[in-house]
């Protein structure tokens, strides 16, 4: 067998090796059924376990209050984009927090369907910031101010949850949902895609205050009309089965090691290796302001686009993989999500450290 590589990929993401391994000895025969969990009926006694009890995990590892529902869907994160206002959008009106591309593509979708209000837009500041509070412009007959939590191309993160006045805050966290603990109460809805923290591809996963969806506009298609999903407990149609499983077996493990404190523990240390080095470095340039870093996609550039592809290049060679940064912005992205382990990131910095000597 070829030797695992440090996959530092912003998604689909590594997984920790023991659920992996969890997965693979189970792939023929889960628990005695006679056959994998990607055979099985999604209505059958066997699957409606795995189901129930990803959901029950859930709501534990993320302490969701009982006035919330979780909905598990297809079309990952950008299919929220439309989903949001046709079930949202009360009157016609949303505010949007833009801070990078998500969450301007978000914006964009949503413009199709209503009357849409950029309360900030960092663009002039090629996405190098973060709001503060004074910086924002939210008007106070909003439906719902919409923002996104992490953003892995350009390597920035919300460390506050903004004052919107009693408007319901709609938060994309596809990329550092199950990193930290959060209060769930702070937001009207809380969406992701599964492949970065939480899974593989193929998976949405909605958590979503249950008064925010039971009135909504008439002929929204059926399969992204967030009331008649909660009512068929997100089987109105065949779920991903198999991706809300992997799911499972992720919050397991999460849940095993002591939760989201322990989570945020290990990630800081992460991350506080990286952002260490490359502040006491000349040769490297991170991308993000220092108060607005994330803590899930560190992002930096070498003295020139030359060496940013030497760095690419060598750094598989040296076990590594998937370090180029976004097509859009270039540079280098290494994504240190749950599950990579510290000896990951210890590895790069040492890569970096040659590299850098080898290359002044």
């Amino acid at each position: 067998m070829t030797k695992r590589v440090y996959n530092f990929s912003a998604g689909p993401s590594t997984l920790p090796v023991s659920v992996l391994e969890n997965i693979a000895s189970q792939m023929l025969n889960y628990h005695d059924s006679g056959m994998s969990v990607m055979e099985m009926s999604h209505r059958s006694s066997s699957y409606l376990e795995i189901f129930n009890e990803t959901k029950a995990m859930l709501k534990k590892v993320m302490n969701i209050p009982d006035d919330y529902q979780i909905l598990f869907i297809q079309g990952g994160a950008t299919q929220q984009f439309s989903t949001i206002p046709l079930n949202l959008m009360k009157n016609g009106k949303a505010d949007y927090i833009v801070t990078g591309s998500f969450s301007k593509k978000a914006a964009q979708e949503a413009q199709k369907f209503g009357d849409v209000h950029i309360a900030y837009d960092g663009s002039d500041q090629d996405f190098k910031h973060i709001p503060t509070q004074d910086e924002l412009n939210i008007r106070e007959d909003a439906s719902y101010v919409h923002l996104c939590s992490n953003n892995t191309i350009y390597g920035t993160e919300w460390k506050y949850v903004p004052d919107t006045h009693g408007i319901p805050i709609v938060a994309d966290m596809s990329s550092n949902i199950l990193s930290k603990p959060i209060n769930v109460s702070d937001y009207g809805m809380i969406y992701a895609g599964a492949q970065k923290n939480m899974g593989i591809a193929g998976l949405g996963v909605v958590i979503v205050r249950e008064d925010l969806i039971q009135e909504h506009q008439e002929k929204i298609p059926v399969l992204i009309e967030y009331d008649t999903l909660s009512k068929n407990d997100s089987m109105y149609n065949t779920p991903p089965t198999f991706s809300i499983y992997v799911l499972g077996e992720v919050l397991k493990w999460i849940d095993s090691l002591g939760g989201l404190e322990v989570m945020q523990k290990r990630n800081e240390e992460k991350a506080k290796l990286l952002y260490d080095y490359l502040d006491q470095s000349d040769f490297y340039k991170a991308h993000s302001y220092p108060e607005n870093r994330s803590m899930m996609n560190v992002t930096f550039t070498c003295p020139s686009q030359e060496l940013d592809a030497k760095f690419v290049k060598e750094s598989v060679e040296a076990g590594m993989t998937n370090l180029k940064g976004h097509r859009s912005v270039g540079g280098i992205r290494a994504s240190i999500y749950n599950a990579m382990e510290k000896e990951g990131v210890e590895t790069l910095v040492a890569f970096m450290k040659k590299f850098e000597e080898e290359n002044r």
